[in-house]
């Protein structure tokens, strides 16, 4: 019989604080230096770099724990991509939003065609497990590409995925799609 060790084993502070920390990381939007200050305050000393090994390594499934208990999305999703600049090569950084201004998922892609649409959009589809009633989109022509082609290869799987599809993309102004676009921003209060 294979002895099961925990997954905490070898770390110098015990499996509760570990998880403390770690759960206060990716609940409240706290850099590791602001949880450092807080153990401390609470008689823990451990330094920013032990708490961001801890979140690295045990931090996937906090967040995917927390992600499953955040409850319903909205039924209107704000799709967009941004230009992203990465050691001197342009990336593209699709992501979307639903109509509360929660982010649902990101990804970095290199490219912005067709192809890229229907993989972000397999990974949205698959991972929340649903469609959303409306995506508003800022015009990009590989958005209905992208669902066009999913609804003609999902037509002899799924019939609910094709007429919510076909019905779900709505080109809109850049005025509407302005929640996506503004989800980058950091909304933290300053306090000077």
């Amino acid at each position: 019989m294979r002895n099961s060790r925990s997954r905490y084993h070898g770390h110098r502070f015990p499996p509760q604080i570990i998880s403390y920390a770690v759960w206060v990381y990716h609940r409240f939007c706290m850099t590791f230096r602001d949880l450092e200050d807080l153990l401390a305050e609470r008689g823990i000393i451990v330094s920013y770099e032990a708490v961001r090994r801890w979140c690295q390594k045990f931090g996937a499934d906090y967040a995917r724990r927390l992600r499953k208990r955040q409850g319903r999305l909205g039924d209107s999703w704000h799709v967009d991509e941004l230009f992203v600049r990465i050691n001197g090569q342009q990336q593209y950084l699709w992501r979307a939003v639903d109509q509360d201004g929660d982010v649902i998922d990101i990804l970095l892609q290199p490219h912005r065609d067709r192809r890229a649409a229907e993989r972000f959009f397999q990974r949205l589809f698959r991972r929340e497990g649903k469609e959303p009633l409306r995506i508003i989109t800022d015009r990009l022509k590989s958005y209905g590409a992208a669902l066009r082609t999913m609804c003609r290869t999902l037509l002899t799987t799924r019939a609910v995925t094709l007429t919510i599809a076909r019905k779900s993309l709505i080109s809109t102004p850049d005025k509407e799609n302005r929640r996506c676009a503004g989800s980058n921003l950091d909304n933290r209060r300053s306090d000077f």
